[in-house]
């Protein structure tokens, strides 16, 4: 039987429902699909566990040449730095090899940390609900299903008092140069966009992963920082290399929605590499 969708990406028992599928992958795009699911194998071997794809081109979003290939590989133990770099050789000969991405990036995780406790509604919420099973053993069957509530939101996106301090050294080191800041401008409108709508998805009831409703599902709540994170998602899409914009980030908004979100949901629980 097939389930039955809410506009606002839940099911009929008001869970999160998996977005994307290799179905709805654009045919520009098979190609590069076919040909990361050929070679992860290859690279891996038996480390393998299963790998998945996430982001626009199994959402069916996805814009010729415009849009980067991203991937999340789970291997049967933690990743090494071998894998590492193993993981970023792909990513390369894949974007030097096709002209339809622009970039891709591998995420490496080792199969207990998927399914830790710790990681249950970050990194497991993650793959169940965010990703598209690619290879391997689904290991969203070994997951709960999700609902869009306030734990779900502290562990997603509760930690950016924490980021704030490293965002800040990565402008300060990236120069004036336009080809490193724009990748910068990127990354932070998306985060903020994505914690921004996190603060509010509880009452919204729902999840998306478009940038543009994302904002104005946040603005409905907060309509004094409403036209900030509209301005966010337009250049989370196209991005310049603006350090005012980044200064803007780390000096306002940024501030201003860690601490919004302390008081809304608390704090993500303490991860060992952070602590």
């Amino acid at each position: 039987m097939t389930a039955a969708f809410s506009s606002r990406g839940l099911d009929s028992q008001g869970h999160i429902a998996r977005e994307g599928s290799l179905a709805r992958v654009a045919d520009t795009f098979r190609p590069v699909v076919a040909a990361a699911r050929d070679r992860i194998p290859g690279v891996f071997g038996a480390r393998l566990h299963s790998a998945y794809l996430y982001g626009s081109i199994p959402r069916g979003t996805a814009r010729e040449g415009r849009s980067d290939l991203d991937l999340l590989v789970v291997l049967r133990e933690e990743p090494t730095d071998a894998d590492r770099a193993d993981g970023r050789a792909l990513d390369e000969a894949l974007d030097k090899e096709f002209p339809q991405i622009d970039g891709g990036g591998t995420l490496l995780v080792g199969h207990a940390r998927v399914l830790s406790d710790l990681e249950r509604h970050d990194l497991g919420w993650f793959l169940a609900c965010l990703c598209t099973p690619l290879l391997g053993e689904d290991l969203a069957e070994q997951l709960p299903r999700y609902r869009p509530d306030s734990l779900l939101a502290r562990e997603t996106n509760g930690e950016l008092a924490l980021l704030l301090p490293r965002w800040r050294e990565r402008i300060a080191s990236a120069g004036e140069s336009e080809e490193v800041l724009r990748p910068l401008v990127r990354y932070m409108s998306r985060h903020l966009v994505r914690t921004a709508f996190t603060l509010v998805m509880p009452r919204w009831n729902g999840w998306t992963s478009d940038l543009h409703e994302m904002a104005e599902a946040f603005g409905a709540y907060y309509p004094q920082r409403a036209e900030q994170l509209r301005a966010a998602a337009v250049i989370g899409y196209e991005p310049s290399g603006d350090r005012v914009v980044l200064s803007s980030y780390v000096d306002d908004l940024g501030p201003w929605l860690a601490e919004e979100y302390a008081r809304v949901h608390g704090v993500k629980a303490d991860r060992p590499e952070e602590s």
